[in-house]
């Protein structure tokens, strides 16, 4: 990988980025009590050359020969953490979608001197990187550009990401078509009660002084299973994403309880949210085999419990072997993973309507009422078929699994 060079506050447009084939946009944003502060938003960079003949979208082309699936997707990184999976960008171009990632606020790319590593005090602080981003897209609040209002908005998110995302798609449901959660930190690793009873300390100690440490519980073994200085087979930016991650703050931890709370509440998202866990936890104070094929941060039994209160359609796909971020577990587990996004993706993503000359535009064209039709043909379908099985096969009907 090209060694780390953060633009500066000047740099204007799009420049090449630090991965190979990608670029990147520095985003300006308010500043805080730290100084400056930007977040950085990355896509595959492609010459005009590269495009499908009448492609009108600027940036982020689809490959050649794959068609356009009429899908624009967000990525959003966790804790301590960059964008640097470029297989994702792959799939999901392979999918026919436009695909970009957003390294927030104090993380990665728009880590600045000065600064402390990914500290906010609040998730909702994001709003502000999410949008500048999604105007850079083109699907700001105020774009006037209608072939890219008629596209579908897809957000994918990992670990505090996911959570993040969760909160924003809640308060933003008519501009999103669906939500990928890549092991979303929804609840705290000693679930709620754990939560209920570590909260009221950090909120006090919040308040008094937001930016002071609090002991590092982080032994890098999630790293050794990563990177491929140790056992991983990934290469990236050590100080972007170190060892044993970033030192965590009261003020932050706090910000992340928070939202937690909100979770548990119910935040009554109705688009369709596919959730992607593994099948097993390692948490641990000694490393073991078991860790590179396992989630190592999170307690996944509770993250899939308080997955039922994201809302409405939650999708759970439990991935066998797969790690923290499902997208860098092995090769058979990194595949399952895929397989479960693409399946979702044909099954609750619309497509967008006939372009013009097949079908005049009106109601029918709102990408909603696309997507109420497709979850409603959906529903029948599964209705019909539980209607088809029961005919077949009377009797008491079987006991489900536990999770």
């Amino acid at each position: 990988m090209p060694d780390p060079t953060a633009p500066t506050a000047e740099t204007t447009g799009w420049v090449p980025d630090v991965l190979d084939g990608f670029e990147q946009l520095t985003l300006p944003l308010d500043p805080d009590d730290e100084g400056e502060v930007v977040a950085t938003l990355v896509r595959r960079r492609r010459d005009a050359g590269d495009a499908e003949p009448g492609d009108v979208l600027h940036g982020g082309a689809r490959p050649a020969g794959v068609r356009d699936r009429g899908i624009d997707v967000l990525y959003v990184h966790g804790w301590s953490d960059y964008f640097f999976q470029t297989g994702l960008a792959d799939f999901w171009e392979a999918q026919g979608s436009r695909f970009f990632a957003l390294d927030l606020r104090k993380y990665g790319r728009s880590l600045r001197p000065g600064q402390t590593p990914g500290f906010v005090t609040s998730l909702a602080t994001y709003d502000e990187d999410i949008e500048a981003a999604l105007a850079a897209m083109g699907h700001g609040v105020l774009t006037a550009d209608p072939v890219m209002r008629e596209r579908g908005l897809v957000l994918m998110g990992h670990s505090t990401g996911g959570l993040t995302l969760s909160l924003w798609t809640a308060r933003n449901q008519d501009r999103v078509a669906g939500l990928v959660l890549n092991s979303p930190w929804l609840e705290f690793q000693a679930r709620d009660i754990g939560r209920k009873v570590l909260a009221p300390a950090i909120a006090l100690q919040a308040r008094l002084d937001p930016r002071v440490p609090l002991p590092q519980v982080d032994l890098g073994f999630y790293t050794r299973s990563v990177s491929r200085t140790l056992d991983g087979e990934w290469d990236y930016d050590l100080a972007w994403r170190p060892v044993r991650g970033f030192v965590v703050h009261g003020g932050w931890l706090n910000a992340v309880l928070h939202g937690q709370a909100a979770v548990e509440l119910g935040l009554g998202i109705t688009v369709p949210v596919l959730v992607l866990l593994s099948t097993s936890s390692t948490l641990l104070p000694r490393w073991t085999p078991e860790m590179m094929h396992s989630d190592t941060a999170l307690d996944v039994v509770g993250i899939a419990r308080r997955s039922t209160d994201l809302g409405r359609l939650v999708v759970l796909a439990r991935i066998e072997g797969a790690l923290h971020d499902v997208v860098l577990s092995a090769a058979p587990a990194r595949a399952a993973a895929y397989e479960q996004i693409a399946t979702w993706v044909r099954g609750y993503v619309p497509e967008p309507e006939p372009e013009a000359g097949a079908r005049a535009p009106g109601v029918g064209s709102w990408a909603p009422v696309r997507w109420a039709r497709s979850a409603a043909g959906a529903v029948g379908a599964s209705v019909r078929g539980w209607a088809g099985r029961a005919r077949r096969t009377p009797g008491p009907r079987p006991r489900r699994p536990q999770a």
